[in-house]
């Protein structure tokens, strides 16, 4: 059966040998994050690979933009039979969005400052590895800032029409100095504020691999190491690094996976 959740739906699948429900928080769809809970002992793998789960059971998985649009979710208590749910998911389509009049610089960077976008690919990448035993991602996110949707998830990006890759993103536009609070707790891995694409950037850890990134910020409240609540402001919108006016860029990553913030906050 299907339940209602808040605007998320619960695809509940039975397990034979408990009875405890499996519960799919998320919508079955590209771009999603789907939360769930076994049997405190129990093994969960998607498609063949293992998923960390909490000593309570607690686990999350994530279907990137393009991501297939069938998987396989198996788990197992110790000493019983595994158990398995096909997970199909819909397909999406993505708009282009064309953006003119940003410096040739961020379109096509010169050799000069190759070096400097490595190493800030390197620093991002290194915070997004992190898989903690946090569980703030099991909690019902909110919108880190207030203002309109200027951009979505999974479009593709034209810059001075030069095709770019997609957008991986929601855009919400407001002045500058417009307050960023934090969409859940969570830990700080990352607090820069001057990356070159990103310009001030600030990623936090939700725990199992799951982080938000705050991009194009003017000023930064928190640094690396700091521990935030949900609500709690870490910076202010701008429109540092690659940027044609103050807004925020927010992210959702399970790992390497690019997800949809869109789909686990209140739809505008």
């Amino acid at each position: 059966m299907v339940i209602k959740f808040s605007r998320w739906l619960l695809a509940v699948f039975c397990l034979t040998t408990t009875a405890q429900a499996l519960e799919l928080q998320g919508e079955l769809t590209q771009g999603s994050l789907l939360r769930s809970e076994v049997p405190a002992g129990a093994s969960v793998w998607l498609d063949d690979k293992p998923v960390k789960v909490l000593a309570d059971g607690k686990f999350v998985i994530g279907f990137g933009r393009d991501a297939e649009l069938t998987h396989v979710l198996r788990w197992q208590l110790p000493g019983e039979p595994a158990q398995t749910k096909t997970i199909t998911l819909s397909a999406r389509e993505y708009p282009t969005q064309r953006i003119e009049g940003v410096p040739q610089a961020m379109v096509t960077p010169p050799e000069s400052v190759l070096a400097r976008i490595k190493d800030d690919n390197w620093r991002v990448a290194k915070a997004r590895k992190t898989s903690s035993e946090l569980s703030y991602f099991a909690n019902e996110f909110r919108w880190p800032a207030e203002g309109p949707i200027t951009g979505v998830y999974g479009s593709q990006r034209i810059f001075n029409g030069v095709p770019k890759r997609p957008h991986y993103g929601v855009d919400v536009g407001a002045p500058k100095g417009t307050t960023v609070v934090a969409p859940v707790g969570g830990i700080v891995t990352l607090a820069e504020p001057d990356l070159y694409y990103s310009g001030g950037t600030i990623i936090i850890d939700h725990g199992l691999g799951v982080n938000s990134t705050f991009l194009h910020l003017s000023k930064l409240t928190v640094k690396t190491g700091d521990k935030v609540t949900q609500g709690q402001k870490i910076g202010e919108i701008g429109a540092t690094g690659r940027a044609t006016g103050p807004h925020l860029d927010w992210r959702i990553n399970w790992f390497s996976e690019r997800l949809d913030p869109a789909l686990l906050v209140p739809a505008r």
